[in-house]
């Protein structure tokens, strides 16, 4: 997803704690139970306007046949025009939004600030919705205090994609064996992803292609190495070890991967622009979000000729990190029931299950396990190599502050990457600010 990160507004929102008073609309009963004398209600959703957006309008013309009283006004923008809505949309005496999308930094500040309605006993009403279903991290992202405010709708889960057919080229089998005496593999270390990546630059072909970009970019995808190091943003009791000797091993390794064996001039690229290099067949691996596959794969996709020449594993060391959109519920909407029913049915198995097959990204363990979705989406191998990145990913960071905290710690990974402060001085730096931000009343 191409993300951009704001500057949060309207900041003092979150001492607002009061609401307006929530009614609710009845809901239209489904065809099977009869007709019935209900007022019509039209829910206005806001998405980010990328192609799942597509897939969710079309199967939704399946829920206004099945609930002819409940209109469905989707509006569609951009990322970073997304936050600025939500926010005057929750402050307003009616919402301007029934149902939303929640991207995983904004969950804890939107739950905490009481912006969001609790769904768990809507879950627990819902016949055969099988809310345990959803893979576990993706759960517990929607969940704050105890609490459920957002079911899972997409994963951004990171993996490592490569070019597969570079790795299995019998010339570059034998070239990399007599350089290093081993056969030529997905790495599964750090050590190995950079010796790999060294080894194709040499070869004429840039080894990764890289998103450094200053912000939320570089440390998505440097968080990544930062887990396969054995470190993370905090540890287990909360305290800040971003300036510590596995985040001192993992900046140092990102950053002579992108001197040694990525695109030059690259330092300020993000998603597309590395999605546009590998699809081009001039870089052979990147660290990308897990769906990005069946779109290089895809006969009339961006990769052209390579289509279907792209293969999906777990990113080394294991650990991805975990970006997801949830859907939620504006405590001030007058349609919170209504609400509830669309979710509800563009969630559960079935629809789902559809929605996976046209290719948006899996979020149920099931779905994720069925042969049908294996034969008419991707392939079996792509999504239990999904399923195995979802299981063991963590989301960049969680709290109120949470966008604050990425965007702080982005902008001091790329003044290290960029050569304008050392490693020792970036990750001082953004453990100090990070520090800050946590301790902050």
């Amino acid at each position: 997803m191409k993300r951009f990160l704001l500057k949060p507004l309207l900041t003092f929102a979150l001492a607002l704690t009061a609401c307006a008073p929530m009614t609710t609309t009845p809901v239209a009963p489904s065809p099977e139970s009869g007709p019935a004398s209900v007022q019509p209600v039209t829910l206005t959703v806001i998405m980010e306007q990328v192609p799942d957006y597509d897939i969710v309008a079309e199967l939704t013309k399946e829920f206004e046949a099945k609930y002819p009283s409940i209109n469905i006004e989707f509006e569609a923008m951009p990322y970073d025009a997304m936050r600025d809505k939500l926010l005057t949309s929750f402050l307003a005496s009616k919402a301007t939004y029934d149902v939303i999308i929640v991207d995983n930094p904004w969950m804890d500040e939107f739950a905490k600030a009481g912006f969001l309605l609790p769904l768990d006993d809507y879950i627990a009403k819902e016949t055969g919705y099988d809310f345990e279903d959803f893979v576990g991290p993706l759960r517990e992202i929607g969940r704050v205090e105890g609490k459920i405010y957002g079911v899972p709708y997409y994963n951004y889960a990171l993996g490592l994609i490569v070019r597969q057919d570079l790795f299995d080229d019998p010339d570059y089998q034998a070239k990399f064996k007599a350089k290093h005496g081993e056969a030529l593999q997905i790495p599964t270390t750090l050590e190995g992803y950079l010796k790999v990546a060294k080894f194709f630059k040499e070869q004429g072909i840039h080894g990764i292609a890289m998103q450094p970009q200053r912000g939320y970019k570089v440390f998505e995808e440097w968080k990544n190495w930062l887990y396969a190091a054995g470190g993370n943003l905090l540890d287990e009791q909360g305290n800040v070890i971003i300036d510590n000797a596995a985040a001192q091993k993992a900046l140092e390794l990102y950053i002579t991967a992108y001197r040694e064996a990525a695109p030059p001039s690259s330092l300020n690229w993000g998603f597309d622009e590395s999605l546009r290099a590998v699809a081009a067949g001039e870089a052979a691996t990147m660290i990308s979000y897990n769906w990005m596959l069946p779109t290089l794969n895809k006969p009339d996709g961006p990769a052209g000729n390579l289509a279907g020449k792209f293969a999906l594993y777990e990113v080394p060391g294991g650990k991805a990190v975990l970006g997801a959109w949830h859907w939620a519920i504006p405590k001030n909407t007058a349609s919170a029931d209504a609400a509830w029913t669309f979710i509800a049915w563009l969630t559960s198995k079935e629809t789902d299950k559809q929605r996976v097959i046209k290719g948006g990204a899996p979020i149920r363990v099931s779905v994720m396990k069925d042969p049908e979705v294996w034969q008419k989406g991707f392939g079996q191998q792509y999504y239990e190599t999904v399923l195995k990145i979802l299981e063991d990913a963590e989301p960049l960071a969680r709290g109120t502050r949470a966008e604050e905290i990425i965007n702080e710690v982005g902008t001091f990974l790329n003044s290290a990457v960029a050569g304008s402060m050392s490693v020792n001085d970036a990750l001082k730096a953004a453990a100090e600010k990070t520090r800050e931000i946590i301790n902050r009343p």
